[in-house]
């Protein structure tokens, strides 16, 4: 299949999208730029929805549907999502381009987790309009705070969204389909102690340190189980080299393939702390005074766990072999809006668009890859709605 990409016109549009800043909850300049793009592309409707009261976010999520072409018309569609938000440092991205490989200068990250989603479903849209190519109704979700936790796929209003499956543009490498990836848990811990000298009267002192650290102990950390991770991540407290600290927090998380080990796991973190609470005995100079901690949720999604025979799946399997390539399923280990969405309904498969060293200023891409994932898009949207058996 001789998919016609631009690949000039995809560069373009990918630096152009990169060079615009769009970190988390300040989406506005990139979802206007969208809203312009996608006019001129010939969108059907769009929408720009109300998730921004609960996300902070300048923009809502954008909805956008693009009217089928030919036979294919009728077919039921399916919607591609990709996020506009981006991690920091983003100020000021200045994209260098050396032959084919994209980097920024080196003092930001790139962008291209994940505006290479959005480069490659452009560069979609100007192939189906120029070609005339028959094509189901497609539909584009845009989301806003994705690297917040996913919180505009969790504020989306579904009842808004017509397609019943879809892909989620977001994952590393290339020529492959994410199927399953972890539900996570983000956490924040603090130890209340009793502040006092440490030199002068440390008896009257309670370490909220050296408390955390009892119960951080015999907690397993790093890969817990064949499907599960938990991480403490970062530790803060106290105020001077001479003072006992009296609140320390600790941040972390507890990720799983099992929606049902996350809570077992937090469990186990709590019961540590609780049992380090308990054994704790006054002195002297502590009594009527007794440690605390708190334990508090800062975010948590659902796993993502397509099956095997799914529409989804057929779908991609049968673009691959259009374009006489294998797109191989892979297990990712991290969340996208695709966790969500398929929560709410929506099976939604993660397409890699070759991104490399995400969040970091190291981040890159080629666009010989960005090529690659806009032929399967191509593909998808091309292939025919009845497809034999993946096997």
């Amino acid at each position: 299949m001789n998919i016609p990409v631009n690949s000039e016109r995809l560069a373009r549009n990918f630096i152009e999208l990169c060079e615009i800043e769009s970190p988390s909850r300040e989406e506005g300049r990139i979802a206007a730029r969208l809203k312009e793009i996608f006019t001129t592309l010939g969108a059907e409707s769009i929408y720009e929805d109300n998730s921004a009261a609960a996300t902070g976010s300048e923009s809502g999520n954008l909805i956008i549907h693009f009217a089928g072409r030919g036979p294919k018309a009728n077919e039921k569609g399916f919607f591609l999502s990709s996020h506009m938000d981006t991690v920091r440092p983003c100020a000021g991205v200045k994209v260098v381009r050396k032959d084919d490989l994209f980097t920024s200068l080196g003092n930001t990250i790139l962008g291209g987790d994940d505006k290479s989603g959005l480069a490659a479903i452009i560069e979609l849209l100007e192939i189906l309009r120029e070609n005339k190519l028959d094509h189901p109704p497609l539909e584009l979700l845009i989301t806003t705070c994705e690297e917040l936790g996913l919180l505009g796929a969790t504020a989306l209003e579904y009842d808004k969204i017509r397609s019943p499956y879809g892909y989620a543009l977001d994952a590393n490498g290339i020529n492959t389909v994410i199927v399953q990836a972890p539900a996570a848990c983000k956490f924040e811990i603090t130890v209340h102690g009793r502040a006092a000298h440490a030199g002068m009267a440390p008896e009257k002192g309670v370490n909220a340190l050296m408390l955390a650290a009892k119960a951080l102990a015999p907690l397993p950390t790093g890969r817990i189980g064949n499907n599960s991770t938990r991480n403490f991540g970062r530790i803060e407290g106290g105020v001077a080299f001479n003072i006992i600290p009296d609140e320390v927090k600790i941040l972390g998380e507890v990720r799983s393939l099992d929606n049902n080990r996350v809570p077992i796991y937090l469990d186990e973190i709590t019961d540590s702390f609780q049992a380090v609470i308990n054994a704790w005995l006054p002195t002297e100079e502590t009594v009527g005074f007794t440690p605390t901690f708190t334990f508090k949720q800062l975010g948590r999604y659902p796993a993502l766990n397509l099956p095997g025979e799914s529409e989804v799946l057929e779908r991609v399997h049968t673009a691959g072999r259009m374009l006489d390539r294998t797109i191989t399923e892979a297990i990712g280990g991290g969340g996208s809006d695709a966790n969500i969405l398929s929560d709410n309904g929506l099976p939604t498969a993660v397409l890699s668009t070759g991104m490399a060293a995400v969040h970091t200023v190291e981040e890159n891409i080629t666009l010989k890859d960005m090529v690659s994932v806009t032929e399967i898009l191509v593909a998808l949207a091309t292939a025919e709605q009845h497809y034999p058996q993946v096997t």
